[in-house]
């Protein structure tokens, strides 16, 4: 009986240090969430603190999950992102968490690289989409899913030279102007100022085709990326609208070199190009001759004041064994209000939440970086062109078949052709392209 009792403590002593040991080597264990992300801007602007945002949300996480550890590969240039994803992909090593190119976007969705958020978004209670913009949540989106969504957001914003338009007279539209509006500028300020029988001041710079489209409320494609509309009244009423303004310019080519000397009043911009330009010491590089701001795009008669929107997304890999530690951790990312309004602080864009991006802070913000007395785009502006803005179609085609329609467009407007009859006969052959 005595050594039946000794076995019995003996086997609890046994199970105990098991357990022991157990729960030890559980604790010792560190759980490593691997975080995908490229150095530098992601809009193709100077930016020195593109690590400082990540790492601020690396030590809020780690602190609040401990045990967790965020690892993430510094040095990856932009350019090279790509190619060192495919390396990781290759090599079954996909981290759990990643920045996503709008490049990729397309070709990550169709190879299952990225997993379904639905479930993981109708599971967690604390998740409103409703406080993203819609134009950048929606561009996470492939085929009605949510693939990816939003850290990071810029618009197309038009800048207007106001030294130029004040010496010509001319009051700065507001937010609200269209073609017509643009029109009137145009052909006022276009003109020989030296005399020598050569024109020498423009309306506007690389202000196109597309950028009069996305203002006239034109889609371009169907959905699924299988037909295009480049034959479409809206369409062709804004290829029209920029062969009538380049009709203004006689010909003569306009050129950046033109808008740097303070020549040219309009040119399209982003927001990201906006705050690096608008601020020391790149002022000082560009546009330091001028007094400038951004307003929106002018709108078509069939149209709005819109402009189009890109968005930095961020994803997890469909194949990551920490699946709910990846989503807290994209969630901190992307719908962190502390995290978000670092964006305004760190980066170049824009916040994907409406509250932060709308704000007074953000606003006391960008106007830290300004001169005096220079006026700082509105959070409401600024809110109303993001939320209203359009996106790049998803499609495995879009850029070959956009590339397509540029160079014909381009002939086509170089030709002085008939617009109607050349647009249909490019949209048959955009169609051919797509269905092959």
């Amino acid at each position: 009986m005595k050594r039946k009792w000794i076995g019995v403590l003996l086997g609890a002593v046994v199970l105990a240090a098991v357990a022991s040991g157990a729960a030890y080597a559980s604790a010792d264990r560190e759980v490593v969430l691997e975080f995908g992300m490229f150095t530098g801007s992601y809009w193709d602007v100077a930016n020195a603190n593109s690590f400082t945002i990540i790492d601020q949300a690396i030590a809020t996480f780690e602190a609040e999950h401990p045990g967790v550890r965020i690892h993430y590969y510094s040095g990856v240039d932009k350019d090279d992102y790509s190619e060192w994803f495919s390396r990781k992909l290759l090599r079954n090593e996909t981290p759990d968490v990643f920045m996503v190119l709008g490049t990729d976007f397309h070709q990550f969705t169709s190879m299952g690289i990225l997993k379904d958020l639905g479930p993981l978004m109708e599971r967690d209670t604390s998740f409103d989409e409703s406080a993203y913009f819609t134009s950048a949540f929606v561009s996470g989106q492939y085929g009605g899913t949510q693939y990816a969504l939003p850290y990071e957001t810029v618009p197309t914003l038009m800048f207007v030279n106001q030294t130029l338009l004040n010496k010509e007279g001319i009051a700065v539209p507001d937010e609200n102007w269209t073609w017509d509006d643009l029109y009137k500028i145009c052909r006022q300020v276009t003109r020989d100022i030296n005399g020598d029988g050569v024109l020498d001041q423009f309306g506007t710079y690389n202000y196109g085709w597309l950028e009069a489209a996305h203002s006239n409320g034109a889609d371009l494609f169907n959905q699924g990326g299988t037909q295009s509309y480049f034959g479409d009244e809206k369409t062709v009423q804004a290829v029209k609208f920029i062969a009538q303004i380049q009709e203004l310019y006689q010909g003569q080519t306009v050129t950046q070199e033109d808008f740097n000397a303070g020549k040219v009043a309009f040119m399209p911009l982003t927001f990201a190009e906006y705050r690096t330009y608008k601020t020391y010491p790149y002022k000082i590089k560009r546009y330091s001759n001028f007094q400038w701001d951004c307003i929106t795009m002018p709108a078509g008669s069939q149209g709005d004041n819109i402009s189009q929107v890109d968005t930095l997304l961020m994803g997890i890999s469909a194949n990551t064994r920490q699946e709910q530690l990846a989503w807290e951790f994209l969630k901190l990312l992307t719908c962190d209000p502390t995290i978000q309004t670092e964006i305004f602080r760190q980066s170049q864009g824009a916040s994907v939440l409406k509250a932060v991006t709308g704000s007074r802070q953000v606003e006391a913000i960008l106007q830290e970086d300004m001169d005096e007395g220079d006026r700082v785009i509105s959070g409401a502006l600024l809110s109303r062109v993001i939320e209203e803005g359009c996106i790049e179609p998803q499609f495995k085609k879009y850029e070959q078949a956009m590339s397509l329609a540029n160079s014909k467009i381009s002939a086509l407007l170089d030709a002085d052709n008939v617009v109607d009859s050349e647009m249909k006969i490019l949209q048959h052959e955009v169609d051919a392209y797509l269905q092959q």
